[in-house]
């Protein structure tokens, strides 16, 4: 496979997962609210302060990785946040769709931000871009 295509693929996943973290921190903050995040972070037995510091890291993670400023560091935490969401998830069964959400869309963003995390940025972020 040529850099060329390696680096074209980083640059899709880190669009495809930069924007599904960017809408979903959006979601927290404007439509179920900072403070309905942090209650529904506590009605699982997680502290409150999870919720705001999850909205932060999705909206700025998000945009991190579709400008490709520390890719790696943000598809590492993305892993790890992926996976302890899909133990939180994995009483309510499989498919996402199940009553509370199941674990198939949190253990696909994991995987995916997985190989953003090997793949790393590519020749198409804005740091790499500005070098030039």
């Amino acid at each position: 496979m040529t850099q060329y295509r390696i680096d074209l693929a980083a640059l899709m996943l880190r669009i495809g997962l930069g924007a599904m973290y960017l809408a979903h921190g959006l979601t927290k903050l404007l439509i179920f609210t900072p403070a309905g995040t942090a209650s529904y972070f506590e009605s699982l037995g997680i502290p409150g302060i999870i919720g705001y510091l999850t909205i932060i890291f999705e909206i700025g993670g998000g945009l991190f990785l579709l400008l490709g400023i520390l890719t790696q560091l943000i598809a590492l935490l993305a892993v790890i946040q992926m996976i302890v969401i899909s133990f939180i998830h994995s009483p309510n069964g499989f498919s996402f769709s199940n009553t509370g959400g199941g674990w198939e869309y949190p253990a696909f963003m994991a995987l995916t931000a997985l190989a953003l995390l090997l793949l790393g940025g590519g020749r198409f972020s804005v740091l790499r871009l500005a070098k030039k």
